[in-house]
């Protein structure tokens, strides 16, 4: 039968089939990492502190209408990220009907895109064989998945991070200018995900030098960034400066936070390479780790001389000297503006050396391949059991609106990490009668106060805890105490 016999629906089914055949490698791929970001998510995603603070000041823009000038504050600095993260936040968390699921769900979506943008840069960059290889082990990492599943500003740096350098690649590549919008939109993300992120511009200007594209273009780019990135210079002019003055404080930290010295230096450049491998690629097996990683450092040096890994040395050498000058801890979330790089250097890497080697060198390769993956599997982070945070919120805020007799009342947390908001989320949206103590205002201390005990009984002495909730309360006794999910609840009463 002739093709233009075939009815329009027989030809949208036969496409359909035509492409399945072609994709189902990578289609299989993105299955299973769905699957490894989405299965269980409720109860297997982070939700403390920062995670209620989150949705507490979305929740406030969707119900009250309060706009958002700075997002989250950063872990050192004493500085305020740009509020983008959040806007991405209220679609999902309003779809959801104000559960924190919604905007965990979106970041596992984003995840997903990510596997397959990694697909889609690798395939450009090295070949498919190498598209296929570095989104399959992105896709098992159990860094990357862990990441991939909670809602966190950091968690979506890896899609923007990657986004951004890939646009910036087509504009050099392909002349292909609008790109050039992509990665200005992609790197404003990056930024109010993480201020590490200002580690991806050296890349980015020296591709955009090298491209010269028409001046319009860059200022159609220059504009819409900082379109993106003015909330928070909003903020600042409205607040003396707060955050350049956080950022020089911190720069001016005496050699603290930000130093330099050779033989230091050297050491921590290899240092915090082999940490990055060992997070992304190994899931933290340090004796296997040592051996890839030196594997992939003499890689390196051999590619120095390939055009086609150039964008990726640099992506990679600029995020490590930049590790290498900062002297406080480093932790895996910082990685994020690199999480794609080193899956890529994994896929260019099999994809240049498969067709030079033997049969048996072949063979070899395989066995390293599938090494690599066990390894991962066998890391899964869902063969643990979920931590079922958000569930223990919930039931812990219920139980605390039961108990407080609608009457008013102030709570407390103590814990090693974590503090009040991620129970407050649940009790302000079930319209209880919380109320956060003011230590200036008299009024704000109510009748009763539920401190929440997050260690082992034996160390909970809420009437005594140094917790200031607990002291602005003044002198109490405990009335009523109760175990809910493995927490220790306690309705102290002021003392008479």
């Amino acid at each position: 039968m002739k093709i233009e016999n075939y009815r329009p629906a027989m030809l949208w089914k036969l496409k359909i089939t035509d492409f399945i055949k072609a994709n189902w490698l990578l289609i299989t791929i993105l299955l299973i990492g769905s699957f490894l970001r989405l299965y269980k998510i409720s109860a297997y995603m982070t939700f403390l502190g920062d995670e209620g603070r989150d949705v507490l000041v979305v929740r406030n823009l969707l119900v009250h209408f309060d706009p958002i000038l700075i997002g989250p504050g950063t872990s050192v600095g004493d500085m305020y990220l740009g509020p983008l993260y959040y806007y991405f936040m209220a679609p999902f968390l309003f779809l959801s009907n104000f559960s924190p699921v919604g905007p965990a769900v979106g970041v596992a979506l984003l995840g997903i895109a990510t596997i397959y943008l990694v697909y889609v840069t690798g395939h450009d960059w090295f070949g498919k064989k190498a598209g296929l290889i570095a989104s399959l082990f992105f896709a098992i990492s159990p860094t990357v998945i862990i990441y991939s599943r909670s809602s966190w500003n950091p968690n979506i740096m890896p899609f923007f991070a990657l986004l951004s350098i890939f646009s910036i690649w087509k504009v050099w590549k392909e002349k292909n200018y609008k790109y050039l919008i992509y990665s200005a939109i992609s790197f404003a993300f990056v930024l109010n995900s993480h201020y590490l992120g200002v580690l991806l511009l050296p890349v980015l200007f020296i591709y955009w030098f090298l491209s010269r594209p028409p001046i319009r273009y860059t200022l159609y780019a220059i504009a819409l960034f900082l379109f993106l990135m003015s909330p928070i210079l909003i903020f600042d002019l409205r607040h003396d400066f707060m955050n350049f003055n956080a950022l020089i404080n911190f720069l001016n930290s005496n050699g603290n936070n930000l130093g330099f010295s050779l033989s230091g230096f050297i050491t921590k450049i290899y240092g915090t390479f082999e940490i990055i491998i060992n997070s992304l690629l190994i899931s933290k097996n340090l004796q296997f780790g040592r051996y890839v990683s030196l594997g992939i450092m003499l890689f390196l040096v051999f590619v120095l001389t390939k055009k086609k890994f150039n964008i990726l040395l640099l992506w990679l050498g600029f995020g490590i000297i930049g590790f290498g000058l900062y002297n406080l801890s480093i932790y895996d979330h910082y990685f994020g503006f690199l999480f794609a790089a080193p899956f890529l250097l994994i896929g260019g890497f099999i994809e240049n050396i498969f067709e030079n080697l033997s049969k048996a060198g072949n063979y070899v390769l395989l066995l390293a391949i599938l090494l690599l993956f066990i390894v991962n599997v066998i890391n899964n982070p869902l063969r643990n059991s979920p931590n079922n945070q958000m569930k223990r919120a919930e039931n812990v805020a219920n139980k605390i609106i039961a108990e407080s007799k609608d009457q008013y009342f102030n709570i407390a947390v103590v814990a090693e990490q974590n503090y009040e908001d991620g129970y407050q989320y649940f009790l302000e949206k079930n319209n209880s009668k919380i109320i956060e103590i003011d230590a200036q205002l008299p009024e704000t201390v109510a009748d009763q106060l539920f401190v929440i005990c997050e260690k082992v009984k034996e160390k909970c002495d809420p009437t005594h805890s140094s917790k200031a909730e607990v002291a602005n309360f003044g002198w109490s006794i405990i009335s009523e105490q109760w175990t809910v999910d493995g927490v220790q609840l306690y309705k102290l009463i002021h003392t008479k």
